[in-house]
């Protein structure tokens, strides 16, 4: 399948693997890279730049096909080494960078000047607009059914993506609620060039996660999700869990008054423990609503071969036998 997208990146199928906090170390996006995708390196769960350039490396001893790195550009009072991250992808010669947070056009001089083609993500068409005129090649349009920050607008893909294709002139991929091949060609139809999932490949054998971690979003129906952090303007969607519905009881009971530190306890360093422990009742994890249509933990290989060969046989029999003959 040629896009605009496959050609922009030099890949095989039009399916980026989105940047994701403990699940995007090098074992997963050489798989997804490897079997025709785009895999993504999470820049920031490496503490350190020179931690990043060891999993880029690690990566490229994996695979030969092009991977990319997500750099998230939060704010805060002491920021990460930005400067450091971004030479550590330089120097690593990654050519692909998934942007997200923050307007990334600090940094575009410097990614541009070393050939590396910049994705961002957005919530937004406004979003979206802006981070085209600073340069952006590609754009991620996340609706409001994906895990992790769906933003503030609350606008689903349906309505968001034909609203991308009306305003952008470069190209972009659906993020939120993509999982098979109906997927892919709905997103197509709409105005996409491809899709990004995160969810999804959590839930392969390669995401380098606890088996608790995969079962959990097997067992989730599309009503487990809930929304957190709301009233902070910092949006994320998450499997509820215990820790979770404390959370939100914490949010009802203090309304307007709740401050990051009253929710601490559910939210802070806990990725690790349930990533990489499985602990799955010690805080709040990002995931989409699409895991009510995630049933299996297969190969990334066999989920990207099942996706693109349900998209094919969409669009050449399903789709193409409603067309009626001209006279």
């Amino acid at each position: 399948m040629k896009t605009r997208i496959t050609e922009l990146f030099g890949i095989e199928h039009p399916i980026i693997q989105g940047g994701m906090h403990h699940v995007g170390l090098a074992e997963l996006a050489a798989a997804v890279s490897n079997a025709g995708g785009l895999g993504i390196i999470t820049g920031l769960t490496q503490r350190t730049p020179e931690l990043l350039a060891r999993e880029i490396a690690r990566c490229r001893a994996m695979t030969d096909k092009p991977f990319g790195v997500n750099l998230t550009f939060l704010p805060s009072v002491n920021p990460p080494d930005y400067p450091g991250y971004v030479r550590a992808i330089i120097d690593g010669g990654v050519k692909i960078v998934e942007t997200a947070g923050n307007n990334p056009q600090k940094w575009m001089p410097a990614l541009k000047e070393a050939g590396i083609k910049v994705i961002h993500k957005c919530t937004s068409v406004r979003h979206a607009l802006k981070a085209q005129a600073i340069g952006c090649d590609a754009i991620s349009v996340d609706g409001f059914e994906c895990g992790g920050h769906p933003g503030e607008d609350d606008v689903p893909n349906f309505i968001l993506l034909p609203r991308a294709a009306d305003e952008l002139k470069i190209p972009f991929v659906a993020s939120g609620g993509m999982a098979d091949g109906r997927s892919l060609v709905a997103a197509l139809a709409l105005g996409a060039e491809g899709i990004n999932m995160g969810t999804r490949f959590i839930a392969t054998q390669e995401a380098p996660v606890h088996d608790n971690v995969k079962q959990a979003i097997v067992a989730a129906s599309e009503l487990d999700t809930r929304l957190v952090m709301r009233s902070l303007r910092n949006t994320e969607r998450v499997l509820t869990n215990d820790a979770v519905e404390r959370l939100i009881a914490k949010e009802r009971a203090l309304g307007a008054a709740l401050t990051f530190e009253d929710i601490l306890p559910e939210v802070a360093g806990v990725y690790p423990r349930i990533m990489q422990q499985g602990e799955m009742q010690a805080g709040a994890w990002s995931c989409g609503m699409v895991a009510g249509l995630i049933n299996d933990v297969p190969t990334v290989e066999q989920l990207i071969n099942s996706i693109m060969a349900q998209a094919h046989a969409l669009i050449s029999a399903r789709l193409a036998s409603m067309l009626q003959p001209t006279a």
